[in-house]
């Protein structure tokens, strides 16, 4: 009889600089929840590493005079060090720089267009390039200096940009019945009530 499958990942992290507290916290985390779904039975794959692309990755490298690619090779290296320290036992490690990464992407994206289910538009808010995310003017406060800030205090700017969007309402209903039947899928309770509201 076949194992349960059991799938996991953690973020994939920016290497932009070495890996904190913060990225160990959340990869001894994935880890205790891989190991104690192995000793359940269940057929675990585990999946983590970086995220080499981004405005994060690129202001950094130019701040180093280094390219985007020498910086993520240094700092990917050292992540993985990370992995070693802790004793993960993640089965893979992905670098969104690596050719298995890009030719997975092109593959998924193919499929995406050849449904339907993505689409070009336009996106504009306030960025973070710290926190890698757009907020809400309520959610900012212009300081004293006269920057505008993100809750944490990482500055924001006004972004207007072209982007690709994927068409989430048409998998809605199928979506909403695989909550119901399967409440375990989206866990915590709260954010599976988030995710139906």
């Amino acid at each position: 009889m076949a194992r349960e499958k059991y799938y996991l990942t953690t973020p994939i992290f920016y290497p932009n600089g070495k890996p904190h507290i913060g990225h160990a916290y959340n990869v001894i985390a994935s880890d205790t929840l891989a190991r104690f779904q192995r000793l359940d039975g269940k057929d675990v794959f585990f999946v983590s590493g970086t995220d080499e692309h981004g405005l994060k990755m690129q202001q950094t490298a130019d701040a180093e005079g280094l390219t985007p690619k020498a910086l993520a090779d240094r700092n990917s290296a050292i992540f993985r060090s990370m992995y070693e320290a802790i004793g993960c036992s993640n089965d893979v490690f992905i670098r969104t720089t690596e050719e298995r990464h890009y030719k997975a992407c092109q593959a998924i994206w193919k499929r995406m267009a050849e449904n339907g289910d993505i689409y070009l538009d336009r996106y504009s808010g306030w960025y973070s390039v710290r926190q890698e995310a757009y907020f809400d003017e309520a959610e900012t406060k212009v300081g004293d200096d006269g920057v505008r800030r993100e809750p944490l205090g990482s500055p924001v700017e006004w972004t207007e940009e072209e982007s690709y969007f994927f068409r989430l309402s048409a998998y809605q209903d199928r979506l909403l019945a695989l909550y119901e039947n399967s409440p375990e899928f989206v866990g915590p309770a709260e954010r599976r009530n988030e995710i139906v509201s």
